[in-house]
């Protein structure tokens, strides 16, 4: 898959918008740092398209990105609770709100693109499988022998090609900017065969400072808020978290200010300041980078070590919180039998439609053998977690009449 450059496309106002006074992206990014990435320099989309008018490059971006069928899926996917145990965990939809809340306020203080930090935050987990990361782990092993699966190479699929949307094109048809950073991480196998957007892989570049600041928000948000969820639902206990100091300090302090409170309200101000740390520590520890390394555009940037970072201290205690969890909870027997169920879903579904492609939608089979297990990946990956369990009933459960 490779580029096609437009930037003589994207780098022109719309027809006749400085005659009816409406913005050209020039004058609504004008604010932003020599450093940002700036919509009417883009690398361009694959495929031309006129600009938009009175809205970035990058705004309609994210647009396309919350009217995508993708998107709307996310509400019924996994974070770390299965939908079906509770009305208030978080899914992967609430959780990436979340993140490009976070990712937004951090842009907006470092003068960089808030629309694209937003945009590729909302995006991030688009391919995402079923039942989170033992969704993910159980198809990467089904799809060993034949690629592999890596949910940010799906969710760049998604973008590119499985959203069927606009007549000229599959997919988004998003810019490049946007799409790399969506590409968190990536193989260096698979990087080859991704055009320019996969050198940064192969060359050891950094992306924009904007897929930066979402990677990071993306950390802060589901390190608290499977905090928050994990005391929820009781897996989790404030006394267990006494032992990890991010918590414990902010725990005390916010029992000394507001003596009065307990339960949920006490929890939910511990966590609050715990994420309001993080931000703090983490702006003023870029700005610190940005004056050091001094980046002049964007090309700078990528050229540049990671300039979003947290200080060495704060990145110590961010990652024990990390350590806390992934012993404490996302090892916890309970979550640990829900995955096992996950694992075995992922994998009947896939062994029982690469033994019989014709149980797949006619728009999943293919003629061609070597092609048919990465659309079966493309169609699990695609599930809600209710629809993979009802998709496993049909195939396997023969109903008591």
């Amino acid at each position: 898959m490779t580029d096609r450059r437009s930037d003589d496309v994207n780098q022109q106002p719309a027809a006749g918008t400085a005659a009816l006074g409406v913005p050209t992206q020039e004058a609504l990014e004008a604010h932003l740092a020599p450093y940002a990435a700036h919509s009417a320099h883009s690398r361009g989309r694959r495929y031309p398209e006129a600009p938009p008018s009175a809205r970035t490059e990058f705004q309609r971006d994210r647009d396309r990105i919350v009217h995508s069928t993708a998107f709307r899926r996310l509400e019924y996917k996994t974070q770390v609770f299965v939908n079906h145990e509770g009305d208030l965990f978080r899914t992967r939809l609430t959780h990436s709100l979340e993140v490009a809340q976070i990712a937004r306020s951090v842009a907006r203080n470092l003068r960089v693109n808030e629309d694209l930090v937003e945009a590729i935050s909302l995006a991030h987990d688009l391919g995402h499988t079923p039942f989170g990361h033992a969704g993910q782990d159980a198809l990467n092993e089904c799809m060993r022998e034949h690629g592999g699966f890596e949910h940010n190479l799906q969710s760049l699929a998604v973008v590119d090609d499985l959203e069927e949307h606009y007549g000229a094109y599959n997919g988004l048809n998003l810019c490049f900017e946007t799409r790399e950073g969506i590409l968190k991480h990536c193989s260096r196998e698979n990087a080859r065969r991704l055009g320019a957007l996969g050198e940064r892989f192969l060359e050891g570049r950094q992306p924009s400072i904007e897929a930066q600041i979402a990677n990071v928000a993306d950390e802060i948000a589901y390190n608290n808020h499977d905090v928050d969820d994990g005391l929820r639902s009781g897996l989790l206990t404030v006394e267990q978290l006494a032992e990890v100091d991010l918590w414990q300090t902010h725990y005390e302090t916010a029992r000394r200010d507001f003596p009065h409170i307990e339960g949920r309200r006490l929890i939910h101000e511990t966590v609050r300041r715990i994420i309001n740390t993080l931000i703090v520590d983490l702006i003023g520890t870029t700005q610190a980078n940005l004056v050091r390394h001094a980046p002049d555009s964007l090309e700078a940037v990528r050229a540049a070590p990671a300039l979003v970072a947290h200080s060495e201290p704060i990145a110590a205690q961010a990652a024990a919180l990390k350590r806390f969890l992934f012993k404490n909870l996302y090892r916890h027997y309970c979550v640990m039998r829900m995955a096992n169920k996950a694992r075995r879903v992922v994998v009947g579904l896939f062994d029982a439609f690469t033994d019989d492609p014709r149980l797949l939608p006619p728009s999943y089979q293919s003629t061609d053998p070597a092609l048919q297990p990465r659309l079966i990946a493309h169609y699990i990956a695609g599930m809600t977690d209710r629809y993979a369990l009802k998709e496993y009933q049909r195939l396997f459960v023969i109903a008591d009449n």
